[in-house]
This record gives C-alpha cells, structure tokens and sequence, in this order.
C-alpha cells in the first residue's frame, strides 16, 4: 500500500474515533431531560418539581396536599415518542406515561407535552409548563 493510501485511511480513522466519541456527549439539556423523566419515573414528583421553571413555581407554587395526589399513583412506563427544539432557547418532548393507580390497580396511559425553556441568564434548561397532569380526562 502506497504512503499516500495508509495516510489517508489513518486520517479516516481518526475522524470516525474522534466522531464517535463526540456522539456520546450529551448536550446539558439532554441531560437535565434524563434526570427530569427518571425523577418522574421513580415518582420522585418534588425532585422533579426543582426542574420546573422558578417562574412558573413562584406564579403555580404546589401544595403539601397537591404533591400528596402524586404518592397516589405509580409510573408503569415514560417513553420519548418524539423531541424538537428551536433557535429560540425552546424545546418540546411529546412524551407518553404509563400510570398505576395504587388503590385500584388500575393503569392508563396519557401523553402529554413536556415543554422546556433556556433562561440565558442563568445558563440553565427549566420545564416551563409545571408537572404533568396526570389526572386528564378523569
């Protein structure tokens, strides 16, 4: 093989290690979306509820009583059905929840749109809509 063929397949190499490396990266609001869901999955609702825009708390602030509706159901599933951002410092997940009524046992699932805003001030991703409403259509 000519100098020019290993050189050239070398640099090939290294882009596609050097790509596949920062494929893995994950941006900050990915993140924050991981750890928003596995608090919602694991019914950790107040541990969710430090994710929510401290605008939208101030303005929507939650009760003792409303967090203790949420110690009256279990997630059976969360899943991602569909994500988009935009240039203006927003982002939307159409998301999909399986829920466990825990004095029946009754399960249901609901989607919702989970809604996601970038204060710039503070270098941070929030859920701007609150919790989601997992009492829709009863």
């Amino acid at each position: 093989m000519s100098k020019t063929i290993k050189l050239g397949l070398a640099c090939l190499l290294a882009a596609l290690v050097l790509s596949a490396c920062g494929g893995k990266k994950m941006s900050e609001l990915e993140r924050l979306q991981y750890i928003y869901s596995a608090a919602v999955r694991w019914g950790d609702f107040e541990g969710a509820w430090n994710l929510v825009d401290p605008e939208y708390r101030e303005a929507n602030p939650m009760s003792d009583l409303e967090f203790k509706r949420y110690e009256q159901i279990r997630i059976s599933a969360y899943r991602e059905l569909a994500a988009r951002s935009s240039p203006d410092g927003t982002a939307a997940r159409e998301i999909e929840i399986g829920v466990i009524n825990r004095h029946n046992m009754e399960e249901r699932s609901l989607r919702y749109t989970e809604q996601w805003r970038y204060d710039a001030d503070t270098g941070q991703w929030w859920v701007s809509g609150g919790l989601p409403n997992l009492w829709a259509g009863d």
